[in-house]
């Protein structure tokens, strides 16, 4: 965007404010709630404070234990997410008309910063949370939205997603949206607006030549092998330790690119394995702030379900194999549904199964061109501006006094 297009802009919305509201259960709510104010920024300029909470963590010692715990659970014991994700679902009911843990420190925050928009990227962020803002503030000084990203419907979507009075919803896929509307929310408070990433992903796109290039130059691996990525998310979830010894067995013709998030302890692990196994072409990183380049680097990337990383990797075409290593936790489910419809996607439980998989691959290159194109099928273009802007509009509706120039329609 030009200078004069950011100035203009800055003209029509200035002094507003939007409460950004997320928690640090895995990573991919942080990364959304930093998407939306790395746009809000690249669009607006200065005119619009963006305030983000990890809400849960700062506001009760009670809901930071759960955050804390749901975190040590994804390492290690992915399995009891089915009964704790039983046990969280409860928590719609006791936030129904107010805030029940963290009230104080969240209606502090309401009162000092008056937000024009409360926008939630959390499940667990809406029901409540909306109802004590318009308490506080009055109905027609803010509004209240909610992004929604799951990719499909049924046992692992969260009703604490759905606050029948949020004024808007954004869906990531049209599944999705299908399914909020099945639990009760009214359809002409939703948007499909797709992915909600940083603008660099949008931008930052390789050319074979560049993709040659960073291997090369910048991860020291080869430009001629196929490079599996083993990722994960931001907590380090992950069975690389597992998947290596497997990935040796085809050292001759494929290399691996592997980041372990904050898991030092898996990161010291894997140095010292790589060490005793040279023949395997490896390149090695903690926390990763460019998964998007890693992404675009690799031909098949081994993840979790987790929607960031997934979202990602459909957007630059690269093709998931999903780790379903002990287990697959409710979250996933949907995330896994989404992606193993009609062969676009294969999951695996040991390292045997990648084995088989890559084996396959490489005797029948067919098969691997047949997924890539069932994956890419799955794959839908989007405008990111378009999310950024159906927001700033609402948080100007409430700046306003509460006057809607139109109602909100289904895109």
């Amino acid at each position: 965007m030009r200078d004069d297009e950011v100035f203009w802009n800055s003209l029509i919305v200035s002094n507003l404010r939007i409460l950004v509201l997320t928690s640090s259960t895995g990573g991919g709510h942080d990364a959304r709630a930093l998407a939306f104010s790395e746009w809000v920024k690249k669009l607006y300029g200065w005119s619009i404070e963006v305030r983000v909470e990890n809400i849960l963590e700062n506001s009760s010692a009670i809901a930071g234990f759960g955050v804390n715990f749901y975190n040590f659970i994804q390492k290690y014991a992915p399995w009891f997410h089915h009964p704790y994700y039983l046990l969280i679902e409860g928590f719609g009911f006791i936030n129904k008309n107010r805030v029940s843990l963290g009230n104080r420190y969240y209606s502090e925050v309401i009162e000092n910063f008056r937000p024009h928009l409360v926008f939630s990227v959390h499940d667990c962020l809406n029901r409540g949370y909306f109802q004590t803002a318009r308490k506080i503030l009055g109905k027609e000084n803010v509004r209240c939205a909610t992004y929604c990203s799951e990719f499909s419907g049924g046992y692992g979507y969260s009703a604490n997603w759905i606050e029948p009075s949020v004024d808007l919803y954004i869906s990531r896929t049209q599944t999705a949206s299908d399914y909020a509307v099945k639990l009760g929310l009214d359809r002409s408070r939703i948007k499909v607006r797709g992915h909600l990433m940083q603008p660099r992903t949008y931008e930052e796109k390789f050319t074979p030549k560049n993709k040659t290039d960073f291997l090369k130059n910048n991860l020291g691996l080869r430009g001629d092998r196929f490079t599996v990525f083993l990722a994960t998310g931001g907590a380090g979830a992950n069975n690389h330790m597992e998947l290596l010894p497997t990935l040796t067995q085809f050292a001759d013709t494929h290399q691996v690119i592997l980041v372990c998030g904050q898991n030092q302890r898996t990161f010291h692990r894997i140095n010292e394995w790589r060490k005793k196994h040279p023949e395997l072409l490896c390149h090695l990183e903690g926390y990763c702030s460019h998964m998007h380049l890693l992404i675009q680097a690799s031909d098949v990337i081994v993840t979790r379900g987790g929607t960031t990383t997934c979202a990602k990797a459909l957007h630059y075409r690269c093709p998931i194999i999903l780790n379903g290593f002990k287990g697959v936790m409710p979250q996933e489910r949907l995330t896994v549904k989404f992606f193993t419809q009609n062969g676009a996607s294969q999951i695996i439980s040991k390292g045997s199964d990648l084995a088989q998989l890559l084996q396959l691959w490489m005797d029948d290159p067919i098969a691997f061109k047949r997924l890539k194109e069932s994956f890419f099928n799955l794959r839908y273009e989007e405008d990111p501006v378009l999310v950024i802007k159906d927001l700033v509009e609402l948080a100007r509706q409430a700046a306003d006094g509460g006057q809607m120039e139109m109602p909100l329609t289904i895109v």
